[in-house]
C-alpha cells in the first residue's frame, strides 16, 4: 500500500492573496529555428500510438516522475493545480487495480455501455480484459481534486476540474511519448475502487488510469488514420 506517512502537506491556494508580478521575458526563437522545432514535433507527435501490449522490463523511473513533473506546469483554473499523480510500481497493487478494473469492465462490455457505444468500440478491437494493468512495469493513476481543506478544516472548491486535469494528462501522454516510453489512457467506470486500493482521500477523484512501459515485442496496433490539418483546423 502507498506509504501515506511519507505524504507532504497539503498545498493550499493563496485563497485571494494577489501573486507578487515577476517579470516574464523569454529570449524569442528564431522563426527558422521555430518552424524545424515545430515541424520535429509534429513528426514526432504523430508517432504517438496507444499500446495495449507492455513489455514488463522495466522502465528508467526518473523519466516517469520527470514526465509528471512536466504535467504539472499545466495551466489550471485560478492556479489551483487540482491534481494528483500516483506512480504504482508494487506488482500486488497493480494486480489488485486490474481485478477491480476488469470486474467493471465485464459488467460495461455485458450491456452498461449501451449498444452505440459497444459499436464504436468494436473496431479497435478492445475488451473486458485488462492484461496491460499488470504487464507494464508502473501505472500512473491520475486524480482530481475537487476541493481543498483549509487549516480550519473548511472546504473550499476548485474550479475548472476537468479542463485543468484533462490538459495535465494530455501534456502527461506527449512527455511519456517524447522521452520514448509508451502509453495508454484508461478511463473504467465506475473508478471508485482506485481511491480504495490507493488510499486516497475524500478530496479526489479518480480521472484515468495510464499504464507506462514500452511495447511488448509482438506488439501490434490497429492501423488508424488521423484527421488530416485542414480537417480540424479552421481559420478566420
Amino acid at each position: 500500500m502507498p506509504d501515506t506517512a511519507a505524504t507532504p502537506p497539503q498545498w493550499t491556494p493563496t485563497h485571494g492573496e494577489p501573486y507578487r508580478p515577476v517579470p516574464y521575458r523569454p529570449g524569442r526563437t528564431p522563426a527558422e529555428e521555430s518552424l524545424a522545432r515545430s515541424a520535429q514535433l509534429s513528426r514526432r507527435m504523430a508517432e504517438r500510438r496507444t499500446v495495449r501490449r507492455f513489455s514488463a522490463d522495466p522502465v528508467p523511473e526518473q523519466v516517469v516522475k520527470d514526465a509528471i513533473a512536466c504535467a504539472a506546469t499545466a495551466p489550471s483554473g485560478a492556479h489551483q493545480q487540482p491534481w494528483t499523480f500516483v506512480l504504482v510500481k508494487d506488482p500486488e497493487v497493480r494486480r489488485r487495480i486490474r481485478e477491480a478494473a476488469e470486474h467493471e469492465e465485464k459488467i460495461s462490455y455485458d450491456g452498461r455501455l449501451g449498444e452505440e457505444w459497444l459499436a464504436a468500440l468494436r473496431p479497435l478491437g478492445t475488451d473486458a480484459v485488462k492484461s496491460h494493468m499488470t504487464d507494464a512495469p508502473a501505472l500512473v493513476v491520475v486524480f482530481q481534486q475537487r476541493y481543498w481543506v483549509g487549516e480550519d478544516g473548511t472546504r473550499h472548491k476548485h474550479y475548472y476540474v476537468d479542463e485543468s486535469v484533462g490538459i495535465a494528462v494530455g501534456m502527461l501522454l506527449s512527455a511519456l511519448h517524447l522521452s520514448g516510453l509508451a502509453a495508454l489512457i484508461h478511463t473504467p467506470s465506475p473508478m471508485r475502487f482506485l481511491r480504495e486500493v490507493l488510499d486516497r482521500p475524500e478530496n479526489e477523484k479518480a480521472f484515468a488510469v495510464i499504464p507506462v512501459g514500452y511495447p511488448a515485442d509482438d506488439c501490434h496496433v490497429p492501423d488508424l488514420v488521423r484527421k488530416s490539418l485542414d480537417q480540424v483546423l479552421v481559420e478566420i
